[in-house]
């Protein structure tokens, strides 16, 4: 399916982006507590609301 080479460039690929990522969150850090404080209740809320529509339509 894949060519060795292929496999090769997309792991090497996964890993320096994951390390750039990281690089620049720790960069930021100090921003995004500033900008984003309650962000975290946000993605709760959102994960709660998909969950009760999830939950709604395996009850009906």
């Amino acid at each position: 399916m894949f060519s060795k080479g292929q496999i090769v460039f997309g792991v090497l690929f996964f890993v320096v982006f994951a390390v750039i990522v990281a690089y620049q969150y720790r960069k930021d850090i100090n921003i995004h507590k500033r900008f984003y404080k309650g962000s975290f209740w946000v993605l709760l809320a959102f994960i709660a609301f998909i969950g009760l529509i999830s939950a709604i339509k395996f009850l009906l």
